[in-house]
């Protein structure tokens, strides 16, 4: 296996972290530059929390005149981003601030990047690269997309495909992060599970990659490891702070491209197969994903070459324990993937389509959704799946 292909890095994000960080929000815009904000937001729950207030008082210690956006979905929609791009134009707004959930932070991206682009912001959700984004600052409220310090956004396009669409553009990672464990204590225990599955599947996409590094590899299998153990201790005890520092942290470091240094070329494709379930069916994400995972990683094992086995059965060995002298490779993988589901289910996510609350009789529309969506093939990922691998992993999935 080729390793350390050339790559390039940037350690972007200012992390502020720890108990009551959020009180020198204020301060963090004042630092990056910010004069004029928006801020971006879900339902009532920062409200509720009292986290609103706090932010709001930060803002006006520091003298930063600000407007709001509330009403972010869980699969933040164009339309919003439509809508508050308009107002954030119209007041000249020279600085985003996403509190909450992945959501609101990928809305406050994609308004910052039509603010610094002349209004245009939809053609970056795809294959045209972003140069450019107006600065955006987070504080967010549950450890699951990393968006705080990823260089990604992802928005389901309710205007006109139904379809959800995202990028990975060096330029859109936020210039600040501010991470408080205690704001995810209020967290349920089903997005717990949920934002931890999504932690996971960040780090699956960068370690089933075909070229790889000894330190990528070991950066990944620790990431994996600290979820594994600290989902279900935060599921159990959600004010337990060790446990909610520990999956925020992951969170952050599994999408801001650490676990990916040294690594280049095909991989992943849990996320490709996934998107289509949440975008049309307003699933949770990482519940999808968390389904998506074993399946797909099962098809490779029974139908790929013996390289991708053996990098499959090194997971089960690294991150889940497995005995590396079993049978064959092939026992390896297979029991690495069933302590895999085992885990899964521990943390209450599903793993099949009818625990997502897709309906059987649908199967074929999930599949013919997803297909459409890749071009009629997953191709560039780990191992590249046509329709009747696709048709496969998804057929696997029904209970």
């Amino acid at each position: 296996m080729k390793t350390f292909t050339n790559f390039s890095f940037h350690m972007y994000t200012d992390i502020l972290f720890g108990k009551d960080t959020e009180k020198e929000t204020g301060n963090m815009i004042r630092k990056h530059g910010g004069t004029r904000v928006m801020m971006v937001y879900g339902g009532g729950s920062i409200k509720k929390s009292g986290l609103y207030d706090r932010v709001v008082k930060s803002l006006n210690d520091a003298g930063i005149p600000f407007i709001e956006l509330g009403g972010v979905k869980p699969n933040p929609l164009r339309s919003l981003v439509d809508k508050g791009l308009k107002i954030a134009q119209d007041e000249k707004i020279d600085f985003m601030l996403g509190v909450g959930g992945g959501s609101a932070i990928d809305t406050a991206k994609g308004i910052a990047l039509g603010l610094a682009n002349n209004g245009e912001y939809w053609k970056f959700y795809g294959n045209v690269p972003a140069e450019k984004m107006a600065k955006v600052g987070t504080i967010h409220t549950i450890a699951a997309a990393g968006s705080e310090t990823s260089s990604s956004s992802v928005l389901v396009d309710d205007i006109e495909t139904g379809r959800k669409k995202g990028f990975m553009w060096t330029p859109c990672r936020p210039v600040f992060a501010i991470m408080n464990p205690e704001l995810t204590y209020t967290v349920s225990p089903y997005q717990t599970g949920a934002g931890s599955a999504d932690i996971f599947a960040h780090t699956v996409m960068r370690y089933f990659i075909n070229s790889a590094s000894y330190l990528g590899d070991a950066y990944c299998e620790s990431t994996l490891r600290t979820v594994l153990k600290y989902a279900p201790i935060a599921i159990a005890n959600p004010t337990d702070y060790e446990a909610r520092s520990e999956l925020m942290l992951a969170g952050s470091f599994s999408h801001n491209d650490l676990t990916g240094i040294g690594r280049s070329g095909p991989r992943g494709g849990e996320h490709g197969l996934e998107s289509q379930l949440s975008g049309y069916y307003d699933t949770a994400h990482g519940a999808g994903l968390a389904a998506v995972m074993p399946a797909w990683l099962q098809y490779i094992v029974d139908h790929g070459p013996a390289d991708k086995v053996a990098r499959i059965a090194q997971f089960g060995v690294k991150v889940f324990g497995v005995e590396p002298d079993m049978a064959d490779v092939k026992a390896v993988a297979n029991e690495g993937l069933r302590r895999f589901r085992v885990w899964i289910k521990s943390i209450g996510m599903p793993l099949t389509l009818k625990e997502l609350g897709i309906p059987k009789g649908d199967l074929q529309g999930v599949i013919d959704r997803c297909l459409d969506n890749l071009g009629g093939a997953l191709e560039g990922a780990f191992m590249d799946l046509d329709r009747n691998a696709v048709t496969a992993i998804f057929s696997s999935m029904v209970e």
